[in-house]
């Protein structure tokens, strides 16, 4: 017991700091001994740290900020020795700064949308008070008397024009269905020409005469078809770009009205300083108007002009060719025929032209 005691003992008087060294405790930096305190025992008779000595240890024991970490083992040298108080984690404070890039952006975009449902609604508004205004006859709206004829003359053309090419495209259709029925009459003749040998010669030359028929049907179907694809590239197309134009105009006749309504009312009332600042924004807004509504005026003129040369032109080429090709149909002249479709370039389809060959399918 004696013996176990003394390796105790010798084993504790090897004092151990927070390094690994050998040193007293009274030289460690990073611990702080206290005056009175006693480690080691001496033999036997030493004492064991008591209840007391090992709380004020505790309580002056070594500061965590400058605790050392040894990278390598016991007794292992200060090169690897790594300062705890220079590691700093992450800092978990978020300085206060502008918001970040995409909420501005979205806040930008709902602004902007906003303005512009503004303006939307301030003009719907303006406008349909001064639709409403001219509807009852209290509201002035400017007239441009010339122009506004010229423009009922192209509604009322179109109209006619339309008529025309729904008859022209009836007669179409009715042509066409003859000429396939006396296709189908001249295939039948031809056949009871061959089982009737009392009457080969009656059944067959009118079997020719249908299958002549045919042929010169179809030609005046190329001329007809030609017809109508003009004419409905004239009607559908050519004015009806005109008359889209001519809606914008009115649009634009409409808003210039109401602007002109909005200052002329400023005008008449109070002249404060919230009155002037809302005179100067309508006296803009009036300006604007004006501007887009005489551009778009012009724009009808200028496209109402061209359209009337366009449409003589083009009219006067079609009619001809419908002329030339109904007369020369109905008076059998199948030569005179061909050459009417020659003179205005007609190329007609041969049949199964439309089919693509085996080659263009692969």
């Amino acid at each position: 017991m004696t013996d176990s005691i003394m390796s105790k003992a010798a084993t504790m008087e090897i004092p151990i700091n927070s390094n690994g060294d050998t040193r007293a405790l009274g030289e460690d930096d990073g611990l702080e001994q206290p005056p009175n305190t006693q480690w080691s025992l001496e033999g036997t008779g030493g004492r064991l740290p008591g209840r007391r000595d090992l709380q004020q240890v505790m309580v002056s024991g070594p500061n965590l900020n400058e605790t050392s970490i040894v990278s390598g083992g016991y007794g292992g040298t200060a090169e690897g020795i790594i300062p705890t108080s220079s590691i700093k984690g992450p800092s978990m404070h978020h300085g206060g700064g502008s918001p970040p890039m995409a909420e501005e952006a979205t806040r930008g975009v709902a602004v902007e949308k906003f303005d512009m449902m503004k303006k939307w609604s301030m003009n719907t508004y303006k406008c349909t008070k001064q639709l409403i205004s001219e509807r009852f006859g209290r509201g002035s709206r400017t007239v441009d008397l010339e122009l506004e004829a010229q423009i009922e003359v192209l509604r009322d053309t179109k109209r006619k024009y339309e008529n025309v090419l729904r008859l022209a495209r009836a007669l179409t259709n009715h042509f066409y269905s003859m000429v396939q029925t006396q296709h189908a009459l001249g295939d039948t003749f031809a056949d009871l020409s061959q089982k009737s040998p009392e009457l080969r010669d009656e059944f067959g030359y009118n079997a020719e005469t249908q299958k002549l028929l045919c042929k010169n049907g179809e030609t005046l179907l190329g001329a007809i078809n030609f017809f109508v694809s003009s004419i409905n590239t004239l009607v559908n197309k050519t004015m009806e770009d005109t008359l889209m134009t001519i809606k914008m105009y009115e649009n634009a006749r409409l808003e210039f009205d109401a602007y002109r309504a909005d200052l002329e009312e400023l005008n008449l009332g109070p002249r404060d300083a919230v009155t002037m600042a809302r005179i100067d924004t309508a006296q803009e807004q009036y300006q604007i108007h004006k501007e887009k509504y005489e551009r778009l005026r012009n724009d009808v003129t200028i496209k109402l002009k061209f359209l009337e040369e366009n449409k003589v032109k083009v009219m006067h080429k079609q009619l001809l060719l419908f002329h030339n090709a109904i007369s020369a149909y109905f008076a059998g002249n199948q030569q005179q025929l061909e050459q009417t479709l020659k003179q205005f370039n007609i190329k007609l389809k041969q049949p199964g032209a439309d089919k693509p060959s085996w080659l263009e399918e692969q």
